[in-house]
């Protein structure tokens, strides 16, 4: 082996990195660890206050050093951002996709105009946009002019807000070139705003990202408790407003008085006796009194009166600000706020709203972290009879983050002729008096008016850092969003389902281990110990390459993790088996081992170069928990070939350095399948005609009774419900179709015999934003339950203990997921099918392949149909049934390349054998590799099956069947297919 020295560096470097980067996951599991602990004890038995004096231990050392090893100081905060992150489905929580819909931002646009033309040409657009993947401007001004060639764009959309962009000679192209831009610049413009919104849920690791198609977004909020309040928040349509304040001089009174109110309300008294108080000055360098109330003890401080003036800190400073609080007292403070008589105390006009920036603090030895933010409440003067601001953020033609000279950063931004007249007006009446800039309700600066502003162009200074001056740059430019967010994938899953899965995946990981380290010591003795010590190299650089590269583990991807390791064994016994030939052959040890690995090599790398292109396709077409396997399988690729083929050789190496003996087998298994002579090609057509029928079968049942499709696939909601004793599911079924208004509802048992699977598409096309769907369906779910639950269970307990989890898929994401679906399988066949057209310079090769790989697909498909209502899991076809079907491609082609490259490399050898011969004699050596890795990846499979959990024992099924069936058709389909397109040609193969 070449450049030993450089490959054992690497080894060490990669643990290293390997170990450094799964230390932030021990330290965050020790600090965990410790805090359930803590909660435990202090909750005193009750179940329900062990989560909140969890997460109470947690905020309060989220500053302290976690890690703490030699130069390695981390804190609990900086070491959980760097550990591996559990997927929604290992952990629970909240799993959405985002669309703002181009035709509502075009409806917007043209000021709602009630033109027929237009607005036919976006009904009929809309409903193309289902069945095509062509963006939706392209289709409206192609129906647009289909239904009036002679129409004008242009008088549509020359509105006041972009008369400067649109003029009424442009052609329609011109419009829609526009249209595209401004329709880009609220899309761009909802996904700062939805991540804005997202920062204030407070949850562990939130995931924001935009997804391939224009408009969407993924948010992933783990662990989340109140899934209707992030819809609802969500959905909203942003709104950027500029209002007056008032000073603080001018409500201190007011606010006083509403201190005295609820103080006196804490003790029982609703008369407002007094309303002087005395204050202090409240610069942020005096909130160090303020901040040691706040950390002061809970069960003290409940014991205490509680007045307004106990969560907020009133200013005497001039300016808008009436007082401060820190980060988790608001919500206390807005709900004094919103008690009936303290409103009656505060003038009509007044609204007050938080500053959405907690202000920069200047407190001596003190570290502040999150909890100990602080935020302003800002006084906000309504002058208008209607209560809208006096402008709004549609009058903001560009906006841009400059630079400013005492430092910082800033924005700048134009307004259009409306907006700069209505701003004129507005700074005159302000001079020396400060103008809020709110969006969403929150404030982001209030800059105090030194001069009337004319021509509409101003600065917004507000202690920006470079990006944040950026993203409301953005905002701005954007105006008002013009489209609410409409949830189009939904997916919650409830804490206790997510423990379980972690369970059931770990279980099924260390069981799986255990079976195939067990399985190499009992094939190859001595050898298989020493690819055990490579396994467990693999899995362990394995982790810590996910664990750098920040990757999520999903369900799906534990069970990659897990099928990676039966593959990872599979280049061992390729190499292995192949040094039993060179020992059988008379060579020596140390002769054998060089030999076995050098002619393993070309094997190796071709099937795990064919599998990678699977992964890869899964990983571009697959979402979510699709892509975390894709993810997994493809390091798991790279790490297995790297254990395999190089410490394997230094550690036989190393041992022949020793002269330790080494065997490469057992008594029972030494001559195994060594001496068979099976006519392969000689029954090759019964196997096909066998084939044939079992194909055959599958199809007549897809074509008579079709497939249970998953929700990602045909649309609509899944809920998962477990009870306390068992479900009979046909009265929960009759029940729930009456509650759903007779609409179709299937009740399916999932699992254990108390938990059950509800699909249905009731309201599936509902407007989120004007119907609460979801309430509506848990509150059906509710009341058809009733006579299963006790009588003592309330609603609420029926939303947080009876239901696990839900899905919702709506029908516009349905189709993009099956055609992401139908790509994904196109692309792989034909990227194998290339690959091995070049590798072995034979078109016939990549054919043989190919049709290997439909006949598995075929069986699968066939089955899932056949066996649909006869398994007792789920047997539905969705994203991860199409991801199973492509790992079985993927996996087939590599048993199918072992025997294809001993075809090869016969050609070399006995290229005066005839065709048959040449055949039978490749397929039959090669029956023990064939065997062998077919055997320790069904074992691993088995194993997953058992013990994975309900949630993949579809997808697992799939597999196992898949993997059975590739193996029999990369012996009796692939190269048999290869020969009879051969025969024709050459009765014998020369190069």
């Amino acid at each position: 082996m070449q450049n030993k020295g450089a490959i054992r560096l690497f080894a060490i470097l990669l643990a290293v990195v390997s170990l450094y980067q799964l230390l932030f996951t021990f330290a965050t599991k020790r600090v965990e660890s410790k805090a359930l602990a803590y909660a435990q004890s202090v909750a005193g038995g009750n179940l329900e206050l062990v989560p909140i004096r969890e997460a109470e231990y947690l905020d309060s050392v989220a500053s302290d050093n976690a890690l703490n090893l030699l130069i390695l100081k981390y804190s609990y905060k900086q070491c959980k951002e760097k550990e591996i992150n559990f997927g929604l489905d290992l952990k629970g929580g909240m799993n959405l996709v985002l669309e703002v819909k181009v035709a509502d931002i075009v409806k917007a646009l043209g000021n709602y105009n009630i033109d027929p033309t237009f607005n036919k040409a976006l009904k009929q657009a809309e409903i193309r946009e289902k069945n095509s993947t062509r963006d939706f401007l392209t289709l409206f001004g192609e129906e647009f002019e289909k239904i009036d060639a002679n129409a004008k764009l242009a008088a549509i959309f020359s509105t006041p807000e972009l008369k400067e962009k649109v003029t009424y000679n442009m052609s329609n192209s011109q419009v829609l070139d526009v249209l595209k831009i401004e329709a880009q610049s609220a899309i761009d413009n909802s996904f700062n705003i939805l991540r804005t919104r997202i920062d204030r849920f407070g949850v562990t690791q939130p995931n924001i990202s935009k997804l391939e198609k224009a408009g969407r977004v993924l948010v992933e909020l783990p662990g989340i408790k109140d899934p209707a309040r992030v819809r609802k928040l969500l959905q909203g349509t942003a709104s950027l407003e500029f209002w007056e304040t008032y000073d603080n001089s001018e409500v201190y009174q007011f606010m006083a008085q509403a201190n005295a109110f609820t103080a006196q309300f804490a003790e029982g008294t609703s008369t407002v006796k007094d309303s002087t108080v005395a204050v202090k000055d409240s610069t942020a360098a005096d909130f160090s009194e303020f901040l040691d109330k706040g950390k002061s003890d809970t069960t003290a401080v409940a014991a205490e009166a509680k007045s307004l003036y106990s969560y907020l800190m009133p200013s005497q400073n001039p300016g808008p600000v009436v007082g401060m609080a820190l980060a988790k007292d608001t919500s206390e403070v807005n709900a004094m706020l919103q008690i009936e008589q303290v409103k009656n105390l505060l003038p009509a006009d007044l609204r007050l709203m938080w500053t959405v920036k907690a202000i920069e603090q200047d407190v001596k030895d003190k570290k502040a972290n999150e909890d100990e933010a602080i935020f302003q409440l800002v006084a906000i003067k309504v002058t208008s009879i209607d209560g809208r601001p006096p402008l709004e953020g549609d009058v903001i033609t560009n906006a841009r983050a400059e630079s400013r000279q005492q430092g910082g950063y800033e924005v700048s931004m134009a307004m259009n002729a409306s907006g700069a007249k209505t701003w004129s007006r507005l700074t005159n009446a302000n001079i020396k008096r400060s103008i809020a800039i709110v969006l969403d309700g929150y404030v982001y600066s209030f800059p105090t008016v030194q001069d009337k502003i004319d021509g509409g162009r101003s600065s917004i200074s507000g202690n920006f850092t470079v990006d944040e001056a950026q993203d409301l740059a953005n905002i701005l430019k954007s105006g008002k969003l013009p489209a609410p967010a409409r949830i189009i994938e939904d997916t919650v899953v409830g804490p206790s389902l997510g423990k379980e899965a972690v369970s059931s995946g770990l279980n099924s990981f260390v069981a799986a281990f255990i079976v195939v380290l067990l399985y190499m010591i009992f094939y190859y003795k001595r050898a298989g110990l020493v690819a055990n010590v490579a396994l467990i190299a693999n899995v362990f650089f394995l982790f810590g390459v996910l664990a750098s590269f920040g990757a999520v583990l999903t369900l799906p991807g534990l069970a990659g993790i897990t099928l990676t390791m039966g593959m990872a064994v599979d280049a061992n016994v390729i190499i292995y088996e192949r040094i039993r030939e060179e020992l059988r052959a008379g060579k020596g040890v140390q002769l054998a081992i060089s030999e076995g690995f050098k002619h393993a090599l070309s094997a190796i790398v071709d099937g795990n170069i064919t599998t990678l292109l699977t992964a890869v396709i899964l990983f571009i077409f697959g979402t979510g928990p699709i892509q975390g396997f894709a993810t997994t399988l493809m390091i798991g690729i790279f790490t297995s070939l790297f254990t395999a083929i190089f410490i394997t050789r230094m550690i036989f190496e190393w041992m022949l350095k020793k002269n330790y003996s080494i065997s490469f087998s057992t008594k029972l298994t030494e001559n195994v399948l060594t001496h068979v002579n099976i006519d392969f090609i000689g029954i090759r057509k019964k196997l096909y005609v066998a084939s044939g029928i079992v194909i055959l079968i599958g199809l007549i049942s897809i074509a008579v009774q079709g497939f249970n499709y998953g929700v990602d696939f045909a649309g609509g909601r899944n809920y998962i419900l477990r009870y306390d004793e068992k479900v009979n599911t046909v009265d929960l079924q009759k029940n729930l179709t009456a509650q759903f208004e007779n609409q179709n509802v299937e009740v399916k048992t999932f699992g254990a015999d108390n938990q059950v699977k509800v699909t249905t598409k009731y309201l599936i096309d509902a407007d989120e934003t004007t119907v609460n769907a979801d309430s509506i369906i848990t509150n059906k779910l509710y009341a058809g339950s009733k006579n299963i639950l006790a009588s003592s269970v309330s609603y609420d307990s029926f939303n947080s203990n009876v239901l696990q989890s839900s899905q919702k898929v709506g029908p516009s994401i349905s189709f993009d997921i099956k055609l992401q679906a139908m790509w994904a399988v196109l692309f792989s066949l034909i990227g194998i099918f290339l690959y091995i057209f070049v590798r072995f310079k034979d078109w016939r090769y990549g054919l043989g392949g190919v049709i290997s790989l439909a006949h598995d697909a075929l069986v699968v498909l066939g089955l899932f149909s056949l066996l649909k209502n006869v398994m007792p899991f789920s047997m539905d076809v969705d994203s991860s049934f199409i991801a199973a079907i492509l790992t079985v491609i993927g996996y087939s082609i590599n048993d199918t390349v072992i025997v294809y490259d001993r075809i090869r490399e016969y050609r070399d050898i006995h290229s005066k054998w005839d065709l048959k011969q040449m055949f039978n004699g490749a397929m039959n050596s090669t029956l023990g590799r064939t065997m062998n890795t077919s055997l320790t990846t069904l074992f691993v499979l088995i194993v997953i099956f058992t013990f994975g959990g309900e949630g993949i024992r579809g997808f697992v099924f799939a597999l196992l069947i898949g993997i059975g069936v590739g193996t029999y058709s990369s012996v009796f389909n692939a190269a048999p297919v290869v020969y009879d397109t051969l025969i024709g040609k050459k009765s014998k193969i020369k190069e």
